[in-house]
């Protein structure tokens, strides 16, 4: 059975503080008739600090998509090798046992993708299976995992390097002003992760069940608007509350294995914002304190789109893990509006056989 192994996150050197980001924003936006309101949205984010690939002065201006695709290439090859390799380290493989690489991201446009010069470029063999995911945002991270554990489960002995690279502060747009664009200016940071998923041994997450679901009728809530200078996001203030229809599908998966969503040991999820947390745990019937990972993630990282769930998962592994066994639940949510979810259960021995596992993952936590 398929195994996550422990994440290597890697965040740029550039930090922008919750109080420079408001200074900011009544510097530039003096004049905005909802300045106010923005304040007040960005202020109850919860995010503390963000990370940006470039300076704050440089991030502000708007060289052209051209430029911005080309800064885009080049930090995704200059940072990206370093979590490959601290990944593949916690996983106990080199890049010779991958056999394939999901590469997500949401924030610049490679082709080929940087799958291809990953293989050229760390060592990993030529027939390595590449899978690109452009498209499906900050869901992108669950649906990675999913795809690893299809594969996996395909083919039992394969291993599969998952990355994703998100750099959102090089889709600033200066000239949107809807309140919406000026709290994802406060909201969104840069982060790289990496993963591997092993089709046997390793510890950490054992892969039991996956699945997606869409919220039908939400597509336009949020979107990219592809216009000359590159990626404008949209988001519509109805966002937030679309955990109403997630929650039940997340608990539907669950029952699926005959698990109680409601009582699991541990809980990886999205943290879009601090609300779809709040709400999650109200539909759920969960202390806040089961998503202090997801939390701690948006105050010192903010919004890092599809490395979320990896950020929020390495906070797990620094706090020792979960009980051998315990089952619990991963969850990205994303454009569509689009929710990846992973059920799993704790390793902490890397066992080639998962039948004790399995057993007693179906036991209550």
């Amino acid at each position: 059975m398929a195994t996550l192994c422990r994440p290597a996150i890697a965040v740029p050197e550039h930090v922008i503080t919750r109080e420079q980001t408001l200074s900011l924003a009544r510097e530039l936006h003096a004049g905005h008739p909802q300045l106010e309101l923005a304040l007040r949205l960005i202020a109850n984010t919860g995010v503390q600090t963000r990370h940006l690939v470039q300076p704050i002065e440089d991030t502000l201006r708007h060289p052209g998509l051209t430029r911005r695709n080309a800064l885009y290439e080049a930090e995704a090859k200059a940072r990206v090798p370093e979590a490959v390799h601290r990944a593949l380290e916690h996983a106990q493989l080199t890049p010779e046992d991958i056999d394939m690489i999901v590469y997500v991201s949401c924030t610049g446009f490679m082709m080929p993708s940087l799958t291809a010069w990953l293989i050229n470029t760390l060592g990993f063999r030529p027939q390595t299976r590449q899978l690109p995911i452009a498209q499906l945002g900050c869901a992108a991270g669950g649906a990675a995992i999913n795809r690893a554990h299809d594969f996996c489960t395909a083919y039992p002995r394969a291993n599969v390097l998952i990355v994703s690279c998100e750099f959102c502060s090089l889709c600033y747009q200066p000239t949107d002003l809807l309140v919406g664009n000026l709290l994802s200016n406060g909201l969104f940071g840069d982060a790289i992760a990496a993963a591997v998923v092993r089709g046997q041994g390793g510890t950490g997450v054992q892969l039991h069940h996956n699945g997606s679901h869409l919220v039908p009728r939400t597509e336009e809530w949020i979107s990219y608007a592809v216009r000359e200078t590159g990626f404008h996001f949209l988001l519509d203030k109805r966002v937030p509350g679309t955990m109403a229809d997630l929650a039940p599908a997340l608990r539907d998966m669950a029952a699926l294995r005959g698990w109680d969503i409601s009582d699991l040991g541990f809980y990886i999820i999205h943290a879009g914002g601090p609300r779809i947390l709040d709400d999650l745990s109200t539909h759920l019937g969960l202390p806040p304190t089961m998503f202090r990972y997801s939390r701690a993630t948006l105050t010192e990282r903010g919004n890092i789109a599809s490395a979320v769930i990896f950020d929020a998962l390495e906070r797990l592994f620094q706090d020792g893990g979960a009980d051998h066994a315990a089952s619990g639940v991963i969850a990205g949510f994303g454009p569509g509006i689009t929710a990846e979810i992973t059920l799993g259960a704790w390793d902490a021995t890397g066992t080639s056989d998962p039948s004790a596992v399995q057993a007693l993952a179906q036991a209550p936590v």
